[in-house]
């Protein structure tokens, strides 16, 4: 039974409108009624952290006594510190004149001089902005964490994809690795096997994998049936059928999993320099703890200059080995073979330079640049002029919504939040979700949290809204507009590239480290997926629909609000889940930079010992959040698509 015809046997035939104003209305009398009653205020002492904090002494106090801590946790913790110190002792045994020579040769092999171009020079960048040390720290440890994601999400993706059992069950998980915000995987990982590159590398696998396990499987399942039945019908093993048709035919879709896995490995490994991993992610930090705008925007730019070198190397490389570009754009004969040569002689010189010549030494500090000192004269000079706008902006948001739904949250009775939130997914998305909503609540509660809970909630509910309202009239104007979406493109497309600390380099120098700086940030980092999603929504409205309204003397506006956003509402449901998700991992992270509540809690928990049972009861809190809040706009999404395709499925069988 679909949940919309659950609700529909449920409750009395009334509109669910009606419902919802009559929850609304309750829940406001309510509230004026028990205002400030049955609250739930936080306390730092509370008993669900002093018992995390007992169990973190417990396992200090067994780490090199417990078999299982000294076998499992140690032993891991020293073969991925192993494998980490292995890379970042070959790409520092290359020397810098030999890896930017080397990354220029791979550019070369794989996409011809433009890309060599680009891949030399930004590799270059790296030293010019004197972050060469830190760029690479961050480049071994970003490779050790993508060679744990691929050795185990590619065999998984190969089980998942051939045995929908295995798929079935692994799909709640993969849900649950990729909805939980990024603070969320540093305490408990931490706990076991300390600060350092070891948990850092492995809570940045569980952020990178799901892509792997998934796009692995789909590249499986989209191998075409009538070719595995041949294969099969030919006599070939299920080995072979693996061998020698599936992963060939599904290698391009592989590749481009691995080009995700890179991407989902480097934003997170940036911001695990909160359990002191080395890299660029310590300069961000540092910055942000002296407010040096200039600071970040350098390490930004190397992070940035990073993600679009890997990525434009994998997507090179997943659309050389598509079978069907090849036959568009061939490759001259010959030509890979001698780009091959040129760079193997170029990397071996270069190599031997940077050893025998410089000694192996740092990069010069005679060629170097900082955009440190322009960036902060400018930052100021904005902070100075504009700041009437900055500040009205700030304020208006901050008393106009924020505070509002703060109080609102905070003052109500718990049970009547509850009753409100599981009442809303009841009637948004059935039965299940509204459980699983009041059960994640209710566990809230459990572990003491409730109030910065609800701090939280506000303002992932007010920076969605924005990045909805922002995000859905961007996706309009590109939607009805070729050119301002070919403008747009561009843009969105580095976006989205770019990990997640960038975004809060712009919100503090437009707004300085407050809690407002946060849901800018986080506007920023959600805004590019909302906008794709509302456009094509639009676009995907039938062009017989949009020709029979106009022929009937619609105007463009009312051709969008009643034929094309009311068509496009399963798609705007899916644009809200991902703005929501999306939302809740910046604002955590907005932490770093006077943001409060749970993510204030969770780099608490990392900067003093005795704080540590409250941050990483505050990373369960989160994740809490996160599969509420998904669950009830996944529902509401599967509801209407649901409730739409009924009245099509009578009208084919009248």
């Amino acid at each position: 039974m679909s949940a919309a015809a659950a609700t529909g046997r449920l409750l009395p035939s009334l509109p669910r409108s009606a419902w919802i104003v009559l929850l609304s209305a309750v829940t406001a009398i309510l509230w004026i009624a028990f205002a400030g009653q049955y609250t739930l205020p936080h306390d730092n002492d509370a008993a669900t952290f002093e018992t995390i904090n007992d169990i973190r002494e417990w396992i200090d106090a067994n780490r090199n006594s417990n078999i299982i801590l000294v076998v499992f946790v140690t032993g891991i913790r020293t073969l991925i510190t192993a494998i980490f110190n292995v890379f970042l002792a070959v790409l520092q045994g290359l020397t810098w004149p030999g890896l930017i020579t080397i990354t220029a040769a791979l550019g070369l092999v794989i996409g011809g001089l433009r890309l060599a171009a680009l891949t030399g020079l930004g590799v270059l960048a790296f030293g010019v902005l004197g972050l060469w040390n830190a760029s690479v720290d961050t480049l071994a440890l970003t490779f050790t964490a993508v060679l744990l994601s691929l050795a185990i999400g590619i065999p998984l993706g190969i089980v998942a994809g051939r045995n929908d059992r295995f798929l079935a069950a692994i799909q709640p998980i993969l849900d649950t690795m990729q909805i939980m915000p990024t603070f969320a995987y540093l305490a408990p990982f931490a706990l076991f096997f300390l600060i350092g590159p070891a948990t850092a590398a492995i809570v940045t696998m569980i952020y990178s994998v799901p892509p792997a396990i998934r796009i692995t499987a789909l590249g499986i399942r989209s191998v075409a049936p009538a070719t595995v039945e041949a294969a099969t019908s030919m006599g070939s093993t299920a080995r072979q059928l693996l061998a020698k048709v599936q992963l060939p035919m599904a290698r391009q879709t592989i590749v481009l999993g691995i080009n995700q896995t890179i991407m989902m490995a480097l934003s997170m490994v940036v911001i695990t320099a909160l359990v002191d991993a080395p890299g660029l992610g310590k300069d961000i930090i540092r910055s942000f703890q002296k407010n040096d705008v200039g600071q970040a925007f350098d390490a930004g730019l190397a992070i940035v200059i990073m993600a679009i070198i890997l990525d434009r190397l994998t997507s090179r490389a997943s659309e050389r080995v598509d079978p069907a570009r090849r036959a568009t754009r061939p490759t001259p004969p010959g030509q890979t073979r001698r780009f091959a040569i040129v760079g193997l002689v170029a990397s071996i010189v270069a190599v031997a330079i940077g050893t025998f010549v410089l000694g192996g030494g740092d990069f010069p500090d005679e060629i170097r640049f900082t955009f440190r000192g322009p960036v902060n004269d400018v930052t100021g000079w904005v902070t100075f002029n504009f700041y009437f706008l900055t500040e009205a902006i700030k304020n208006g948001v901050s008393y106009g919504l924020l505070n509002p739904l703060q109080t609102i949250l905070t003052s109500a009775p718990w049970w009547l939040v509850v009753a409100t939130i599981g009442g809303i997914a009841f009637l948004l998305s059935g039965l299940r979700p509204a459980v699983i909503a009041i059960v994640c609540l209710l566990v809230t509660i459990r572990i003491e949290l409730w109030q910065h809970s609800m701090e939280t909630l506000t303002m992932v509910l007010v920076a969605t809204g924005l990045t909805l309202v922002i995000g859905g009239a961007f996706g309009v104007l590109s939607a009805r507009s070729d050119r301002f979406a070919a403008f747009l493109r561009p843009l969105l497309d580095g976006a989205q590239t770019l990990p997640a600390f960038v975004y809060l380099v712009p919100a503090v120098a437009l707004f300085g480290p407050t809690r407002f700086t946060g849901i800018v940030a986080a506007i920023i980092y959600a805004i590019p997926p909302v906008i794709r999603l509302v456009e094509i929504g639009i676009r995907t409205v039938p062009v017989a629909v949009i020709e029979a309204a106009t022929a009937a003397g619609s105007t463009p506006r009312q051709l969008l609000w009643k034929v094309q956003l009311p068509m496009a509402r399963p798609a705007l449901l899916v644009a809200a889940n991902q703005g929501i998700i999306l939302v809740l991992a910046m604002v955590v992270v907005g932490g770093l930079v006077g943001a409060q509540a749970l993510g204030y809690d969770v780099v608490a928990g990392f900067a003093r010992r005795d704080f540590f049972g409250e941050g990483l009861a505050a990373g369960i809190a989160i994740v809490l959040l996160g599969i509420m809040l998904d669950r009830i706009t996944q529902g509401a999404g599967t509801r209407q698509s649901t409730a739409e395709a009924r009245p099509a499925v009578a009208r084919r069988g009248a």
